[in-house]
């Protein structure tokens, strides 16, 4: 199982860097599969006051730990493509991709704050459409030298998006939620998958479906695999990434050993990698953890399952 570390968006202070490349390469250091952030450009008050985090642009932020390390996978968690034209999205996904040395595996989502969609004008009915036409444009962009789209907002007559990714024909997907379209989409079309394990009230705030036990999560890998089947697709050359709570550092009611047996667990039901979230605290302190508890939880999962992506 390869575990990638969610960093978080450490505010700046005048004159000096925000300490997340000396992160990123720690975790690097320390065995991490990958390094995320989430995307929320124009989150509200009241979300942030519930429980939100605050965020980075994530093509940005990963673009600057790119440049301090050399091996890590660089991941958006998730992206919301329905918040833009694909075609921009595109732009930054291959400029990031060759940046890195082809380092990018981008998970995908169609977003799920009404209040964020209407600030950014695009119709929160109109998202998994949107999320539909983007993957496709992903999909297909870099295969010719002109491109031709008719999109629900936009017409590609010609078009060209040079130079490619360095990742051919694109950077791999993976489609980010618990729903059943999620799993369909990504049977179809994807090489992952990346749910999260939530409860009811959890699975409410972000507009999907629960997934709380391991039997849950079980059940769902198993529909995921035959959906793959019906598409003639192996399940073994699949990826599922879980944001699961045995991996939340910052909630301590859990010892290392009880984390462990759960995503042992995880493993045996067929997740192949997790998304971990550091304990509360500065710099200093996340640094510490990393270099040592979290560099000893990374490499004993790795032992556990070897993974597949590279």
């Amino acid at each position: 199982m390869k575990v990638t570390l969610f960093l978080p968006a450490l505010a700046g202070v005048a004159g000096r860097t925000t300490g997340l490349g000396t992160l990123a390469l720690a975790a690097e250091d320390a065995g991490f599969w990958g390094v995320a952030f989430s995307e929320h450009p124009a989150p509200s008050r009241k979300w942030l006051d519930g429980g939100g985090h605050d965020s980075y642009d994530p093509m940005l932020a990963l673009a600057y730990c790119a440049a301090v390390t050399s091996t890590i996978r660089l991941i958006p968690c998730v992206s919301v493509l329905p918040y833009r034209n694909p075609l921009l999205s595109a732009k930054s996904i291959a400029t990031l991709d060759i940046l890195s040395g082809g380092r990018l595996t981008l998970i995908v989502g169609a977003g799920y704050l009404r209040s964020e969609f209407r600030a950014l004008g695009v119709e929160f009915e109109d998202r998994n459409e949107l999320l539909d036409e983007a993957i496709d444009v992903l999909r297909r962009l870099w295969l010719n030298d002109s491109f031709e789209y008719r999109g629900k907002h936009f017409t590609a007559i010609g078009q060209v998006s040079s130079p490619p990714p360095v990742q051919r024909p694109h950077p791999p997907i993976w489609i980010g939620g618990n729903s059943l379209r999620a799993r369909q989409k990504a049977a179809l079309v994807a090489s992952g998958w990346a749910p999260m394990q939530l409860d009811a009230m959890g699975a409410a705030t972000a507009r999907t479906r629960p997934m709380h036990t391991v039997s849950e999560v079980a059940d769902a890998v198993a529909d995921l695999r035959r959906l793959l089947d019906v598409e003639g697709r192996a399940a073994d050359a699949f990826d599922i990434q879980l944001q699961a709570p045995a991996a939340d550092f910052a909630n301590p009611q859990l010892s290392m050993p009880e984390r462990q047996e759960i995503l042992r667990q995880l493993a045996n039901a067929g997740v192949t990698h997790v998304l971990a979230f550091l304990p509360h605290g500065d710099q200093e302190t996340l640094l510490k953890f990393i270099e040592r508890d979290g560099s000893q939880f990374a490499q004993e999962l790795a032992t556990w399952l070897p993974g597949r992506s590279e």
